[in-house]
């Protein structure tokens, strides 16, 4: 009992290699010598699609470097601005004390530098 089981056993395997070896043979003679012009081809095109991977990988990180440099210049000058802004307004309401001008003319200076902010 044990024999037959194990030689039906080795006949299957015997059979699927000599399916997969026909299998192979009459891929060979059906696609002959096209199938390695299509690796090949396959091969130059995963290649191809790597490098185009990897520019665009880099263009992203020099898009990102420099969108991250004008987010700092940006950050930097509007820092300058508002401090250029504080100063004015401290310049002006010096003035306005100085003057001891009414409470409409500090409103408005306030409501331009509020306009000149938002803008």
């Amino acid at each position: 009992m044990k024999m037959s089981k194990i030689s039906k056993t080795q006949n299957a395997a015997t059979e699927g290699v000599d399916s997969n070896s026909k299998i192979e043979a009459i891929k060979n003679l059906i696609f002959g010598e096209n199938i390695q012009q299509y690796n090949t081809e396959f091969d130059e095109l995963k290649a191809d699609l790597l490098k185009k991977k990897q520019e665009l990988q880099s263009f992203i990180d020099d898009t990102r470097d420099e969108l991250s440099k004008s987010i700092d210049s940006l950050s930097t000058d509007l820092n300058i601005r508002i401090t250029d802004l504080e100063n004015k307004l401290e310049d002006r309401l010096d003035t306005i004390e100085d003057e001891k001008t009414s409470r409409d003319m500090l409103g408005e200076a306030l409501i331009e530098l509020g306009k000149k902010i938002k803008a």
